[in-house]
């Protein structure tokens, strides 16, 4: 058996990850937290500050969207024609793959949770761990399930596959990831924190 061209890997990648991020993280956490805590207290804090991350997250992928209101790449790669710079050029059949969300692209929701979420794991068990993830996607998928042994390669390969997918530049996917990162750490330092810490 040959090894997966490039192309064909970067298509999977964007399929697997065009999923539901709310859903998919709150199953890698349940599983996380059934595998590595006896205490269920714990569970409960670790799942409640993971959603609490999400929510402000999402918050403030919302807020840059409607602040900025910046176009997607569907819109910038048809109109290279028009929009004032020689040096680009057009290409009005140009289609991502999958259809673009009807709201602006900057920043990245799906990379504002993963971010948020991922970070708030780490804090919790350390970066270092091995897990999987089950993608939410019932689509053309060759891997249902992809292995990590860090929580930031998923960060990485989340900012990767949303620009594989055709929606976002990369510049929206990177600063997302920032946003989340930061808000997962705001959270954790501000809410549900142990006693006598």
């Amino acid at each position: 058996m040959t090894a997966p061209s490039v192309a064909l890997r970067k298509t999977d990648q964007a399929n697997f990850w065009n999923s539901n991020y709310v859903l998919l993280w709150n199953q890698v956490t349940a599983n996380l937290s059934e595998a590595n805590s006896e205490n269920i207290g714990d569970s409960a804090r670790l799942l409640a500050l993971v959603n609490m991350s999400m929510a402000d997250a999402g918050i403030t992928a919302w807020d840059s969207k409607s602040t900025f209101t910046f176009w997607r790449p569907i819109t910038a790669i048809r109109e290279g024609d028009n929009d004032g710079n020689p040096q680009t050029i057009g290409d009005a059949t140009w289609l991502p793959l999958i259809p673009s969300p009807p709201y602006p692209d900057f920043t990245s929701g799906a990379n504002n949770l993963t971010a948020a979420t991922t970070r708030s794991l780490a804090l919790y068990f350390g970066n270092e761990m091995s897990f999987s993830v089950t993608t939410t996607n019932p689509g053309p998928t060759v891997q249902d399930i992809r292995n990590f042994t860090r929580f930031s390669d998923v960060q990485q390969e989340v900012v990767d596959a949303r620009i594989y997918e055709g929606i976002h530049f990369r510049f929206a996917d990177e600063l997302a990831r920032k946003q989340g990162r930061l808000v997962a750490q705001w959270v954790r330092d501000h809410f549900l924190r142990p006693i006598g810490e």
